[in-house]
Formats: C-alpha cells, sequence, structure tokens
C-alpha cells in the first residue's frame, strides 16, 4: 500500500517536521491542527470558542484539498488544556458535525504548542 503525504497549499506552514496529512489506502489521517491562521501563519488570539471553530476550518482545509468534508471524518481526538472549557468547545464543535458526527476522544493535557487552548486531529474515509 502507498503512502501519499498531503500539504495543502491553503494551509498555514506545517511547525515541525510533520505532515498536514497521510494517506494510506481509503484512509486520510489528518496532524492535530491548532488555532493557526493561515493567512498569517500566527496563532489565533481568542477564547475556546473561537480557537476551535479556527481549528475545524483548518482540518475542514485539508480535507477540502483531497475533495472530502467534515461528512467523511469517521475519528477525532480532541486535546484540550482546561475541560471546564468542555461545554463551550462541544458548543462549537457540534456546529460542524450536526448530523452523523464521527466517533470522538476528548482529553485534557497539560499544554499544546503555541499557547493554544484546543488541538483536534482527525481521521478520515475516502
Amino acid at each position: 500500500m502507498n503512502k501519499y503525504i498531503i500539504k495543502p497549499a491553503a494551509a498555514a506552514p506545517a511547525g515541525g517536521p510533520y505532515s498536514h496529512g497521510v494517506r494510506i489506502g481509503d484512509l486520510l489521517f489528518c496532524a492535530g491542527q491548532i488555532p493557526i491562521v493561515p493567512a498569517t501563519g500566527q496563532p489565533l488570539a481568542g477564547d475556546i470558542r473561537a480557537q476551535t471553530q479556527r481549528v475545524l476550518e483548518n482540518i475542514k482545509i485539508i480535507l477540502h484539498d483531497q475533495g472530502l468534508t467534515l461528512a467523511n471524518v469517521v475519528k477525532t481526538t480532541v486535546f484540550m488544556t482546561d475541560l471546564a472549557d468542555f461545554s463551550k468547545m462541544n458548543e462549537v464543535y457540534g456546529g460542524f458535525f450536526d448530523k452523523d458526527p464521527p466517533a470522538r476522544t476528548t482529553v485534557q493535557v497539560a499544554a499544546l504548542p503555541r499557547g493554544a487552548q484546543v488541538e483536534i486531529e482527525a481521521i478520515a474515509h475516502y
């Protein structure tokens, strides 16, 4: 099985030695996205709602590059620095996955890159 590296032109440059996505067979593994604004390459300042919105928009960029939508997502993992913000994150997340949402795991972590409050990774099916 071949491995295809995904580097969308519309996405912010990767912040390290990783790919935005990797396709293996009929699965696309999207790297964890933090709230980086693609146009500036800088983190979005804002509350958990604004950051969750930006993170999911960044995932949409990767999916769109491959002709996919959020409807193709089968699993996400959400990393948060404060689970007290879970309901706020969940409210925004639910707006993106309002019908047949993917399986999801949410965990609290001590810290995320560049001071982010949330990071989300996704697995999509072609």
